[in-house]
């Protein structure tokens, strides 16, 4: 077990910290934006920065994908910056994010036994 502790419902294996640079942000839509994404189950820590316009996050992947932040996000009038670097960074989110769900719901065989049929 990790010396951290966490928020109820955040896994340490599946804990995931992402930083996405946003577009047209400014301090209300930041706050609106902390506020919603806050309380969902398996956010461990949320700030935003209008200044640098950047969306630092860390979430339970097994829980939570970054495509339910993206949604919030867009919901409040504002977007992911479309730079190659964020897209990028975009898609390997996305990709490390499905592993970490898929790994959760996986269920372990023994060796000795004949795996299960699918």
């Amino acid at each position: 077990m990790s010396d951290i502790d966490h928020k109820p419902g955040v896994h340490d294996a599946y804990l995931v910290k992402r930083h996405l640079k946003l577009e047209d942000l400014d301090v209300d839509k930041a706050r609106a934006i902390a506020l919603e994404i806050e309380p969902l189950i398996g956010v461990d820590s949320v700030a935003l920065d209008p200044e640098t316009r950047r969306l630092d996050i860390a979430y339970d992947a097994s829980v939570l994908q970054l495509e339910q932040v993206e949604a919030i996000v867009r919901r409040h009038g504002s977007d992911l910056d479309h730079g190659w670097w964020t897209r990028f960074k975009e898609g390997w989110y996305r990709y490390t994010d499905q592993n970490a769900r898929d790994s959760a719901q996986h269920e372990p065989w023994c060796c000795s036994k004949i795996p299960p049929r699918k």
